[in-house]
């Protein structure tokens, strides 16, 4: 499909009326709601009429009856009251208690073995392969002291390596 100048005219036309993307692409036929919203910012129309159905679409603000009795007859008067909608909502006061804080305390002495500083040809199945330092440095090592049952890290190491997810959560 081409823009030619008479369909950008009808465009130009059905926009200023105030017609959907969607409506104007029925009326020129051939041409697709986005096809449509494009050509209109490509030629800056901005400004559009009003229609009746964006009126229909505000808030409705609400009404309030009273009854007003006087001696002589009943009457019902209407009356109609402006009631604030929205921001007004963020300030509602709450009555929030203060939550506890707890404070984690350790189960034991948390005590940081000192590093034997083994190479990786000095590893075996009974010492610590934590890391040390940068692999590509020369004075990288591992930690190298006594491991744990099932475990490639001693005590401490082992700790650091294997939280329970509950505590990761909670460290977050």
């Amino acid at each position: 499909m081409e823009w030619t100048d008479e369909r950008v005219e009808l465009l130009r036309k059905y926009w200023s009326e105030g017609l959907s993307a969607s409506r104007i692409a029925a009326q020129l036929g051939g041409v697709s709601r986005n096809a449509v919203i494009g050509k209109v910012h490509r030629l800056k129309l901005s400004s559009r009429g009003r229609t009746a159905t964006v009126a229909t679409r505000q808030k409705k603000v609400p009404t309030v009856t009273k009854t007003v009795v006087k001696t002589a007859a009943p009457r019902t008067v209407t009356t109609t009251t402006t009631v604030s909608i929205g921001a007004t909502a963020l300030q509602a006061q709450f009555d929030v208690e203060p939550v506890a804080r707890r404070h984690l305390r350790p189960v034991e002495d948390v005590v940081v073995p000192i590093s034997r500083r083994l190479s990786l040809v000095q590893l075996n199945e009974r010492t610590c392969k934590w890391p040390n330092g940068d692999p590509l440095m020369d004075d990288f090592n591992f930690c190298g002291n006594d491991v744990c049952e099932g475990s490639p890290y001693c005590k401490y190491h082992a700790k650091l390596a294997f939280q329970p997810a509950s505590e990761r959560r909670r460290m977050r």
